[in-house]
């Protein structure tokens, strides 16, 4: 087609010259349908944070490489190791399996809005008293499973904390000193709502 209809009149119907010049157009016109990146707002640990991201990118890579909240993990980014875990209106969600425009509007919660001015939260300092962290890099997911299960479950028993934390893996420690300070956890925040 190209080589009969530029011999004729050097251009085709469309005013291009060459097949260069088609695909030039073709690419711009779908630079133009495709949004390659947008403006999202997200409310992360309490504030409210405007972000101009790639639409592709997952709420794991917006918050580590957009945000610079580190403490979410990057693991095995296929939702099987649970090291990306954050809480989304209260629950436990895989960062790395969801889009950052699909929770526009919903509360974010990272292991950096765990501690409430610059005090630990329980589960942070049985943790840390127990020893439940060693490489830690599972850590600020198995604290924000357990701070989801607090929520809804004040007094869980080791089966209901084992369960519930069954979605992160930890390759340090065998669980024990984390379902211990779990348990910890619970009765220091058993004793503060009494308490106040």
């Amino acid at each position: 087609m190209w080589k009969n209809k530029l011999a004729t009149d050097n251009t085709d119907k469309n005013g291009y010259k060459n097949i260069r010049d088609y695909q030039r157009k073709s690419v711009a016109d779908n630079k133009k349908k495709i949004k390659l990146k947008q403006l999202l707002t997200l409310k992360i640990n309490g504030e409210t944070h405007e972000v101009w991201t790639s639409t592709h990118k997952t709420l794991l890579e917006v918050l580590r490489e957009d945000l610079y909240l580190t403490g979410t993990k990057h693991g095995c980014e296929l939702g099987e190791c649970g090291a990306c875990s954050v809480l989304i209106d209260g629950e436990p969600v895989l960062a790395c399996l969801i889009l950052p425009v699909e929770v526009q509007g919903q509360e974010i919660q990272t292991i950096e809005g765990l501690a409430k001015n610059g005090v630990p939260h329980p589960l942070q300092t049985a943790f840390a008293e127990q020893g439940a962290s060693q490489c830690g890099y599972c850590s600020p997911a198995m604290l924000m499973t357990a701070k989801a299960l607090l929520e809804i479950n004040s007094n869980p028993d080791s089966n209901t904390i084992r369960e519930a934390l069954s979605g992160t893996l930890c390759r340090c420690t065998g669980y024990a000193k984390i379902i211990e300070a779990v348990e910890q956890a619970a009765g220091e925040l058993a004793v503060m709502r009494q308490n106040s």
